[in-house]
């Protein structure tokens, strides 16, 4: 069984940074394409971002591009969100996924899960 722990969440004032990492064990890290999902209350859980098993492709939701950067450190089995110039509106439980194959950007493509961690943006 995958696990996958995310870190590195808390509070931040509106235009700061934060990096969240998701730490993988139980499986083989490098095989995995992983994203960055989150939920915020009352809301769907949404993509963020993708980075490939290898690092050598990422995406983003249109709301962080520009400001968030996903990567991953394959020899520590550790996916990163960086994220800057933060806003009350990326407030949300932020979750890391892995899959196996290709796919969309969806929830439903991904197969192993965190269990989140909050990050909450103050104005």
């Amino acid at each position: 069984q995958v696990q996958l722990v995310e870190s590195g969440g808390g509070l931040v004032q509106a235009g700061g940074s934060l990096r969240l990492s998701c730490a993988a064990s139980g499986g083989t890290f490098s095989s995995y394409a992983m994203g960055w999902f989150r939920q915020a209350p009352g809301k769907e859980r949404e993509f963020v971002a993708h980075i490939t098993w290898s690092g050598s492709s990422t995406a983003y939701a249109d709301s962080v591009k520009g400001r968030f950067t996903i990567s991953r450190d394959n020899a520590k089995n550790t996916l990163y969100l960086r994220m800057n110039s933060l806003k009350p509106e990326d407030t949300a439980v932020y979750y890391c996924a892995g899959r196996l194959y290709s796919g969309r950007f969806v929830v439903s493509e991904y197969d192993f899960w965190g269990q989140g961690t909050q990050v909450t943006v103050s104005s």
